[in-house]
């Protein structure tokens, strides 16, 4: 009795494909250590157009179709159908693609195997025949290569020529399990017969480079897996029969190309061009004094892990209360170093706790609540009150029972908002505070209610300082993008030179006694100096007469400030019957109305500005209504929004109540001769 052999087409193929793979593998190993020491200069090169190189993968082919007649000499007694097997494909490559572009060419040209074994058929003897192939080509296959993004993915297809090589199969067949005694024919070792020796069928794959090499190395290396799929259409082996086969290819191709050096493309660097404007108002002595209308932010802010109030704010002891005026507020000073321009309006601030105790002893009837918020929750807030009401009833000998309170994790209005993750300590920071809400008008500003309703304005007598409107401004159109930083030398009549800077903003404003000095006007040369991105310096000119500001010589100006709670562009509603039946009336025929909107440093700064544009504008268009119904004639109105320039805020912007007051529009009335 024969045995029967198997023959194990897999682990056939399997030996020499992973010789294949490790093959490519070490290939690429050998060529990127080749490249290293390239890869330490800064010589940059471009990726080549031509690459060389080898593609291997796996035949995974699948046979459909009838065969009967495998030669002249040999016919089995049965008809096979079906089939499947894996078989070598390696072949040279040559590709030329040009980077950044979409389309290419592809050319391969090298074994490609098509071995597969038959499904297994019943003799009418019931004994088992088997029929292997090891049909295999010569392929030559040119594609046309298309990246749809210019990138490393393409795609490709073309046609396929196949020149026959091998034609042999194996014919086996095994005995009747139900005779073990018999004896099985011999194999059948032979060629097909009536193999086609040319076949022309297409292809279509797609692929993916993978850069093996940087740009500083000349040699360019590239692993590109692959799939293709060749359809059964073109491919019947034999011109007799139905036999036809379909595969699917997978693998890899390692290609290798030489790029070009990059020569630096010289960089022309383009001077900006420089602007320097000088707002000088009328140029009459004379003291300006301006009454103010300051707002009183009905919140007082808690420092982080304690529920005492802050030191920042004025407290009194029982003895000075007889003597606290809130006209006179500047005996009570706060022990806060504070920025000059805004010394004034926050030391009102800070004696918010003085000036709410006098108010609420010249008007018994006059109720409060303390809304304390924490972050550490409710009951810790509630503690916060408690301590705002402990100072009124201690101090002021205010009655507790006028003075309710609540704890909260969050302010009814928050400046934190769910889902917020950017610049969370700040907003933190000014969430943790006590309210003061209160329904008395008493304690209100006019037409003012609800939990964001600031408390009574108090009136502010001073001499006006030079507004921002009357700085020296400079500006450096295209500084973004030209420069990483710029500065300024002012020289003089006399040759005495001035540094300002460095700066990285398009514009800045600088007040013009800054330059002067005491001097009340003068020429100045002035260079801007900027230093581009590389390094280089750039360098432009100019001159300019500068004049120090001085106000117009009349009795009294008069300025107003509405505040706005955090990103609130709308508030404008809230403040429409104060802006046109308390601010309108003080408007004098041929006014000038100056209005200035300012933001805190939380957020985009381009958001900021255009929050800033609209609440201006609002206020802008609020007054103009009413003036024009009040038949106030001659009023012109100035408006700028600042956004959230630290040059221009009226407060600074490290604690929360400076924030809360930066988010302002201030209404300056300048009545004119």
């Amino acid at each position: 009795m024969k045995n029967k052999t198997t023959i194990n087409e897999g682990s056939r193929f399997a030996g020499s494909f992973k010789q294949t793979l490790k093959g490519l593998v070490i290939g690429a190993l050998i060529l990127t250590g080749i490249q290293s020491p390239l890869q330490a200069q800064e010589v940059e090169y471009s990726r080549p157009s031509w690459y060389f190189g080898l593609a291997g993968g796996a035949n995974f082919n699948f046979y459909d179709g009838s065969t009967y007649k495998l030669n002249d000499a040999f016919t089995p007694p049965v008809t096979f159908h079906k089939g499947s097997g894996i078989g070598l494909f390696l072949a040279p490559s040559i590709e030329y693609y040009k980077p950044d572009t979409r389309f290419g060419f592809i050319l391969q040209a090298g074994l490609d195997s098509r071995k597969g074994d038959f499904d297994q058929q019943l003799t009418d003897c019931d004994c088992p025949a088997d029929l292997a192939t090891d049909l295999s080509y010569i392929t030559v296959e040119p594609s046309l290569r298309f990246a749809p993004t210019k990138g490393n993915f393409y795609i490709y297809g073309g046609p396929r020529f196949a020149f026959n090589q091998n034609k042999e199969f194996v014919y086996q067949q095994a005995i009747n399990p139900d005779y073990p005694n018999s004896v099985a024919p011999a194999d059948v070792v032979s060629d097909f017969s009536d193999v086609e020796k040319t076949i022309i069928s297409g292809q279509i794959g797609m692929g993916y480079d993978m850069q093996l090499s940087k740009t500083t190395s000349k040699t360019q290396l590239v692993l590109s897996p692959f799939v293709a799929f060749h359809p059964y259409f073109g491919q019947n082996p034999r011109s007799i029969e139905t036999w036809n086969l379909t595969t699917i290819r997978a693998g890899a191709v390692l290609k290798i190309g030489s790029g070009k050096r990059i020569t630096p493309e010289e960089v022309i660097v383009k001077i900006p061009e420089v602007g320097f404007v000088v707002n000088s108002p009328l140029n009459v002595p004379g003291d300006l004094r301006v009454t103010e209308t300051f707002p009183l932010r009905n919140y007082i802010y808690f420092d982080e892990n304690s529920t005492d109030i802050s030191k920042r704010y004025v407290l009194l002891n029982k003895d000075q209360v007889k003597d606290f005026k809130e006209d006179q507020v500047e005996v009570f000073k706060p022990n806060t170093e504070l920025p000059g321009r805004s010394k004034r309006e926050m030391n009102v601030y800070y004696n918010i706790l003085n000036i709410l105790g006098d108010r609420m002893g010249k008007n018994p009837a006059s109720t409060i609540t303390l809304v304390g918020s924490s972050e550490n929750g409710p009951v810790e807030g509630k503690v916060m009150a408690t301590s705002v009401q402990k100072y009124l009833v201690d101090v002021f000998a205010i009655n507790a029972s006028r003075i309710a309170i609540e704890g909260r994790s969050k302010p009814k209005l928050a400046e934190e908002q769910i889902g917020g993750t950017r610049e969370l300590v700040l907003l933190r920071e000014g969430d943790r505070r006590v309210s003061v809400e209160s329904s008395s008008p008493a304690l209100l500003m006019e037409f003012q209610s609800g939990p964001d309703a600031p408390l009574k304005p108090v009136q502010i007598n001073a001499v006006q300082v030079a507004p921002v409107t009357s700085y020296v401004t400079f500006k450096v159109d295209g500084a973004d993008e030209a420069f990483s930083a710029w500065q300024m030398e002012i020289t003089d009549e006399n040759g005495v030179v001035q540094n300002f800077g460095p700066y990285t903003e398009e514009e800045v404003s600088i007040p013009g006694t800054t330059i002067l000095g005491t001097k009340p006007e003068g020429d100045y040369k002035v260079k801007m100096i900027g230093t581009n991105k590389t390094g280089e310096i750039v360098t432009k000119e100019s001159t300019a007469h500068i004049v120090a500001w001085t106000p117009s010589k009349i009795e009294e100006g008069l300025r107003f400030s509405i505040i706005y709670e955090f990103d609130d562009a709308n508030a404008i509603s809230m403040y429409n019957k104060y802006l046109s039946e308390v601010v309108a009336p003080k408007i004098p025929a041929n006014a000038k109305v100056i209005i200035h909107g300012h933001t805190d440093v939380i957020g985009e700064e381009a958001y900021n500005q255009t929050l800033s544009d609209k609440r201006a504008n609002d206020v802008k268009t609020t007054l103009e209504n009413s003036v024009s119904k009040l038949g106030t004639a001659g009023v012109t109105f100035e408006v700028t929004g600042m956004g959230e320039n630290e040059s221009s805020a009226p407060f600074g912007n490290k604690l929360p109540e400076e924030r809360a007051y930066n988010r302002t529009v201030i209404i300056d009335v300048v009545p004119q001769k």
